[in-house]
């Protein structure tokens, strides 16, 4: 058994390693980030607030800032969080794919459970600036989304995102497959964007979670 972080891997290495494909077009992406919200008054005025604040500094900031002051607290905004699952920050994900053993602390983590992370269902990858050469991001999203995968089973999609200093990126995988949105920049309008891309999110989980309860009660 070969143990490797998530840090480690890069896409071409899961690729090789797993088999999964990149493809430029998923049914389940395309439902997630064209979810119909508007703002309203109070929503646009806090994250106008939020990227106010990222333009005065934020393509300084160092990775924790970056998730302290901005994406987490975008992320909490958008009513996340329920007593059915929750967004948890720098928790530990492992799982056996293969002949791997994966494992690393998980920057932001959507999960079934109140308290602590049970069932994955998004995972958010590195909080990285734009100058910061180090590192794939791309990779470790995906390597953890692997994980959240082998841990649910392969039962339904799991989502993800990665965010290099200003730019959003979202992710879906589905079964072998994954894809990658657009970018979106925190910087411009497209702010309102990534909080409606939450806010779909938390219904697509809810969705996931009532066909697994419809399920037990057949």
């Amino acid at each position: 058994m070969i143990s490797k972080n998530f840090r480690e891997w890069t896409l071409d290495s899961i690729e090789e390693a797993f088999g999964v494909e990149q493809v430029f077009q998923l049914d389940e992406l395309d439902e997630l980030v064209s979810y119909s919200y508007q703002a309203d008054e109070y929503e646009t005025k806090y994250l106008s607030m939020l990227q106010a604040n990222f333009m005065l500094g934020g393509d300084d900031w160092n990775e924790t800032e970056l998730e302290n002051k901005f994406i987490s607290p975008l992320i909490v905004f958008s009513d996340i969080s329920t007593q059915q699952f929750s967004y948890f920050l720098e928790r530990d994900l492992a799982a056996t794919l293969g002949e791997y053993e994966v494992s690393g602390k998980v920057d932001g983590l959507i999960a079934g459970g109140f308290r602590n992370p049970k069932q994955p269902f998004f995972v958010l990858a590195e909080y990285k600036r734009g100058t910061d050469p180090n590192g794939d991001p791309k990779g470790q999203a995906l390597i953890a989304m692997l994980a959240a995968q082998q841990r649910n089973e392969s039962k339904h999609p799991v989502y993800g995102c990665y965010v290099i200093g200003r730019t959003w990126y979202f992710m879906v995988l589905q079964g072998k497959k994954y894809a990658i949105s657009q970018d979106y920049s925190c910087a411009n309008k497209e702010i309102f964007d990534i909080f409606r891309i939450m806010k779909s999110l938390k219904v697509r989980i809810e969705y996931i979670l009532e066909k697994q309860r419809k399920a037990k009660e057949l």
